[in-house]
């Protein structure tokens, strides 16, 4: 049997007066909609975020080809490992599979690109804050997802929606290992 899934991919492109003009864009937005599902959620978000981080060059494409820099952003230079973009697809999991067990499932996904890093977002129709479950044995699965939010992430947290609506987003943020300092050379 195949299941279909409804979802909704936009991709926007923010400069600093809107992208116009030819300025340098300072962040790019990838948006997928669930509307609630859990079926198959995990493993659909994990392959947008891939696909995502394949176009910004956290991957390099499936041929290896190599890349000279990321679109629209000439100033970031290549990633210096793949493990940065692992360590995303991780969290990405943790934080769906949250949504689906804890929240009703996920309601929308967003990837937000900015020269400092990357910021992952999940929402859900639950207005109840994340919190730490006790894992029952550290060798078995359940109760580590926030865990490792802490451990893999910059900053994370959460909010509650801000137009009214019932439910909240959990983000976490990572630097991007694009942005290197640029030393003397």
């Amino acid at each position: 049997m195949v299941r279909r899934f409804s979802f909704r991919e936009t991709a926007t492109e923010a400069g600093p007066t809107g992208g116009a003009g030819g300025e340098a864009v300072t962040e790019q937005i990838r948006r997928l909609a669930l509307d609630g599902q859990s079926a198959g959620v995990v493993t659909r978000c994990r392959e947008f975020a891939r696909r995502a981080l394949t176009d910004w060059h956290w991957i390099a494409e499936p041929d290896g080809a190599p890349h000279a820099a990321v679109p629209h952003m000439p100033h970031m230079p290549l990633p210096d490992s793949p493990e940065a973009a692992e360590d995303v697809l991780l969290m990405v999991s943790e934080m769906v599979s949250n949504a689906c067990l804890h929240a009703g499932g996920p309601r929308e996904f967003v990837l937000r690109l900015a020269p400092g890093g990357l910021r992952m977002e999940v929402g859900d129709g639950s207005p109840e804050p994340p919190r730490r479950r006790t894992a029952s044995d550290p060798a078995l699965p359940g109760g580590h997802g926030l865990l490792v939010l802490e451990r893999l992430a910059r900053n994370w947290g959460w909010e509650p929606y801000g137009d009214g609506r019932t439910g909240k987003k959990v983000w976490a943020e990572v630097p991007s290992p694009l942005a290197r300092p640029h030393g003397p050379g």
